[in-house]
């Protein structure tokens, strides 16, 4: 039997049989419909997630600033200090000495409570990544690429460096040891 042209096969692998006018306008209108559900869907999905990166986009502003409000609230006690001690009138220089002290130490405490440790390097091997050296200082009193002078201290934020260290190393033409006094010397 010859095939007829224009008719598809029939899900059940089978010929179509031809459709009346009415069932095929019935069918465009399924399929318009099924498309503008489809296109719906995906314009509520699109807005749902615009709404959910503009959200995203708010609670992290929201938490930097409180992040920032924090951090500000661990320093007023440090600000505080130093506003007291511009207004006293009088004093000694030792009353002076006292108050940075007090504000040094304030301040040091305020940036411990947000996170921020000053770097230990005085009188410790030279190390690139925390500290930065501005000058080698030939020297025999300390061993060879230690560092011999914080010239401005280093900070950082647990292992994240916030800045380095300013300092001195020590270049010792003996290599690792400082010169000692011979023993013979040490027993007269």
């Amino acid at each position: 039997m010859p095939a007829e042209t224009g008719a598809a096969d029939a899900p059940g692998g089978g010929p179509a049989e031809p459709q009346s006018g009415e069932a095929a306008a019935d069918e465009i209108r399924r399929l318009k419909a099924e498309r503008d559900q489809m296109s719906d869907q995906l314009l509520r999905a699109l807005a749902d997630f615009d709404n959910y990166r503009k959200r995203a986009v708010r609670e992290q502003g929201e938490q930097r600033l409180q992040g920032m409000m924090e951090a500000f609230r661990a320093v007023l006690p440090a600000l505080d200090g130093v506003e007291r001690a511009l207004a006293i009138q009088s004093g000694t220089a030792e009353d002076l000495r006292k108050g940075l002290e007090l504000m040094r130490r304030q301040t040091l405490e305020a940036v411990r409570r947000i996170g921020v440790e000053p770097i230990e390097t005085l009188g410790k091997p030279f190390d690139p990544h925390w500290a930065q050296a501005v000058e080698m200082v030939p020297t025999q009193d300390a061993p060879n690429h230690f560092v011999i002078e914080e010239l401005q201290r280093g900070y950082k934020l647990r292992d994240k460096l916030v800045r380095p260290a300013m300092v001195r190393v020590a270049e010792n033409p003996n290599g690792g040891a400082p010169e000692r006094e011979p023993a013979a010397e040490k027993q007269a």
